[in-house]
């Protein structure tokens, strides 16, 4: 079945009620109806005091497309192919419409955007609250003739917006965000899971001098002793321990 449906559906219904032999259910499924509906249409219960229209003369319906379907009750109409080609309409989403009862609520809800989400570009917040350029830049410089008034509020909370463009728009914000730093020279941020240096964690604590410590003196090394020195040295300690033991046993008789 085709999504495709005749311009007029009830008006083409009535039409092809009066005029051809075709069945409830093939109208129906052709017209976009239920065939009770087109029932009532043949009964006189429905569409009462709509014109027919001719499907034939506005091209949606070829006359052996029908006869096709007279002579089968089981063949299912087809709308014919428009010869005229219609360009889609792209809508524009323009600022959102604020209503007049909540548009003194703008301002707070501009400076908690500006507070709690700086990332998002004025375009965004526009959209969003449907506030214009001037108002985010006077909120932002604190020049607002309101300011020392304003308090940050939610525009959710004050139904300025929804929960979900709202997150859209941060998401938005947030993939865009390292793009824009790279394209201004920033460095990039570090990854997850990277050791920053102290200088840059703790409040306060500036780039710090690098400090060399000396190394300690290296140890004199032990000159290498050859094979019979250690040979004449072992046996010279065996010969003072036979002597001492020999000197033993002459004291102990």
């Amino acid at each position: 079945m085709s999504n495709r449906k005749p311009l007029m559906p009830k008006a083409t219904a009535v039409w092809l009620v009066e005029n051809t032999s075709l069945s409830f259910d093939q109208i129906a499924e052709f017209c976009g109806l239920h065939h009770l509906e087109v029932k009532g249409i043949a009964d006189g219960d429905v569409a009462q005091g709509i014109k027919g229209m001719d499907p034939i003369a506005s091209g949606q319906l070829s006359r052996e497309e029908i006869k096709r379907g007279e002579g089968d009750p089981d063949y299912r109409l087809k709308l014919a192919e428009s010869k005229v080609e219609i360009p889609p309409v792209k809508t524009k989403r323009g600022p959102r419409y604020t209503p007049v009862s909540r548009r003194q609520d703008r301002p707070n809800a501009v400076m908690w955007l500006l507070r709690n989400h700086p990332e998002l570009k004025d375009s965004q917040i526009i959209r969003l609250v449907g506030t214009t350029k001037p108002t985010i830049a006077a909120i932002r410089d604190r020049t607002h003739w309101n300011a020392q008034n304003l308090t940050p509020q939610d525009p959710v909370t004050l139904g300025l917006c929804s929960q979900i463009d709202l997150d859209a728009e941060v998401a938005k914000a947030a993939k865009r965000a390292p793009q824009d730093r790279q394209g201004a020279g920033a460095p990039a941020e570090p990854k997850a899971g990277t050791l920053l240096p102290t200088s840059e964690t703790v409040p306060g604590l500036g780039p710090q001098p690098d400090v060399s410590f000396p190394e300690p003196p290296a140890e004199p090394e032990e000159p290498e002793e050859s094979e019979e020195a250690a040979a004449s040295r072992v046996f010279a300690r065996l010969q003072e321990l036979g002597t001492g033991e020999k000197k033993d046993d002459e004291e102990e008789r």
